[in-house]
């Protein structure tokens, strides 16, 4: 693997070199460091090394990566500069402008540092529709048509059967139907609710994960969701499961961490409790295999959900999730 990261260097570097244009850099950039890019699928491989050569082959990655970041912006910084021939008319002793260089958008840096963290657990990332059908955002999901968990949802309907799904949750379905255990999948993207407020928004983001296969159990889900808050937040961020209830999940459990304001003595964003809530969790329901075809009897699992903007807003200590929305290039900036 060092060899095929080597190579991936040098590869980039004769790209970068004859790039003439800021269009095809950016271009460039995605297919080799983007979420799908070469690099990231050499990175996926790192769960199948021996565990004594990880760590040396992730410094080595970790270093080609920045290596290559900074590549990328020393060429785009000089692209930048690069003038076409003076046009008619152009006062030359007007002082130059410099370039605004535009920033990830904040919910995007949250979405792909979260995908970052489970990437490294060997989590395969996928992608589903978000015009969906009833049956995958809610019949599938053990939410039969009379199910009080249905009036938890606000649902744009298409027509009776279509719907802009409310949920990531679907991609549990879909990927279980066509894929045989074992599997570990996060599944990123838009979902839709009517609600809109200061912590509401009628479009958002979530990121779905589950693990399925033989003898996996709660203490599976509990580590897994522990290295996330604390890579996400710190290692010094504490943080429980709260008993709770999902029609698709049995037992279900909400996830909590210390509350980042207050450090646990009670504050006005924790609501005087030392907690916030960040994601719900729990072990596959029986049902949801049936449905799939799989045997409960021999394969279990765990799933997990969180709202990108919410972790975004802890993150960064914003408190109106319109904000992220609003496109005000002050707030923007500060990314």
């Amino acid at each position: 693997m060092l060899e095929t990261l080597t190579r991936l260097e040098g590869r980039v570097r004769e790209a970068v070199a004859r790039v003439t244009s800021l269009k095809e850099l950016e271009a460039l950039q995605v297919r080799f460091l983007g979420r799908k890019g070469e690099l990231t699928q050499i990175l996926r491989g790192l769960g199948g090394l021996p565990p004594e050569e990880r760590p040396r082959v992730g410094q080595a990655a970790n270093r080609i990566k920045e290596v290559l970041e900074g590549l990328f912006q020393e060429k785009r910084t000089a692209l930048a500069q690069v003038t076409e021939r003076r046009p008619l008319g152009l006062d030359w002793s007007l002082p130059g402008r410099s370039p605004f260089l535009g920033k990830r958008h904040p919910l995007t840096q949250t979405m792909d540092r979260i995908c970052d963290i489970f990437s490294r657990l060997n989590f395969e990332l996928v992608e589903g529709p978000e015009v969906e059908l009833d049956y995958y955002n809610f019949e599938a999901l053990n939410i039969p048509p009379d199910h009080p968990a249905r009036d938890m949802q606000d649902t744009f309907y298409v027509t009776d059967t279509i719907l802009l799904r409310t949920q990531t949750s679907p991609m549990q379905v879909r990927v279980m139907e066509k894929r045989k255990p074992p599997l570990q999948v996060i599944a990123p993207g838009k979902v839709f609710r009517r609600d809109s407020d200061v912590s509401h928004s009628p479009m958002f983001h979530q990121v779905e994960g589950f693990m399925v296969g033989e003898e996996i159990s709660f203490g599976d889900l509990k580590g897994i969701l522990t290295y996330f808050v604390h890579q996400m937040f710190g290692e010094e961020v504490p943080l429980r499961f709260r008993a709770s209830f999902f029609p698709f999940t049995e037992p279900s459990a909400e996830v909590d961490i210390g509350c980042l304001l207050c450090r646990g003595e009670g504050c006005r964003l924790c609501s005087q409790t030392g907690w916030l809530e960040i994601l719900g969790s729990g072990m596959i329901d029986p049902e949801v295999f049936r449905m799939v075809g799989y045997d409960p009897e021999q394969v279990t699992g765990f799933a997990f959900g969180m709202g990108v903007e919410r972790i975004a807003m802890l993150l960064y200590g914003i408190d109106d999730i319109r904000m992220f929305f609003e496109n005000d290039i002050r707030f923007l900036r500060q990314f």
